[in-house]
């Protein structure tokens, strides 16, 4: 790599300055759930992208230290829950730490294979897991699409600038 001058405030790779870019792109939220050994477990993530449409697959990443890792190491199938801009909250409530993601609050049903399948949110998919890609302290999650559907109402949530937003015209 060459070094080019006039880029502006240069800095070398760390974990904050690639805190500091991605904060800067706009990413829609999702919510992964799965049953668990101890019952349903879920996390937000920001990471969930498109990976092939024959066969339909997904993925998402998620640190080995967060409390969803064991049960998503461990499972067959996980749900994928694209939310609303009127769902802050409930992204909120499985982003944090020690939070009872699946009490009073938490709108959902068992669906497919025992998956927690969240109520009133844009679209949502069962997905049967093929493949985990240790990546740094992440494993990058590889999901076959099973079944979904795509027909809740409102516009998407996003994540920007470390918080949740609505899409503007």
């Amino acid at each position: 790599m060459t070094a080019t001058y006039g880029l502006g405030s240069r800095q070398p790779a760390s974990p904050d300055l690639l805190r500091s870019v991605f904060r800067r792109h706009a990413a829609g939220v999702a919510v992964i759930t799965a049953r668990g050994e101890h019952g349903p477990v879920g996390f937000t993530a920001t990471s969930l992208s498109s990976v092939s449409a024959e066969p339909p697959m997904i993925s998402f990443g998620i640190g080995t230290g967060g409390s969803s890792w064991p049960a998503i190491e461990r499972t067959d199938h996980v749900g994928v829950h694209l939310l609303a801009e009127h769902q802050s909250e409930l992204a909120a409530t499985f982003a944090r730490s020690g939070a009872d993601r699946f009490g009073a609050s938490t709108a959902w049903r068992e669906g497919p294979g025992g998956v927690p399948v969240l109520d009133d949110v844009l679209a949502w998919l069962v997905c049967r897991i093929v493949g985990r890609v240790p990546a740094g302290d992440h494993r990058i999650v590889l999901a076959e699409v099973l079944l979904g559907d795509p027909s809740g109402d409102g516009r998407p949530l996003l994540y920007h600038q470390g918080r949740f937003n609505a899409l503007r015209d």
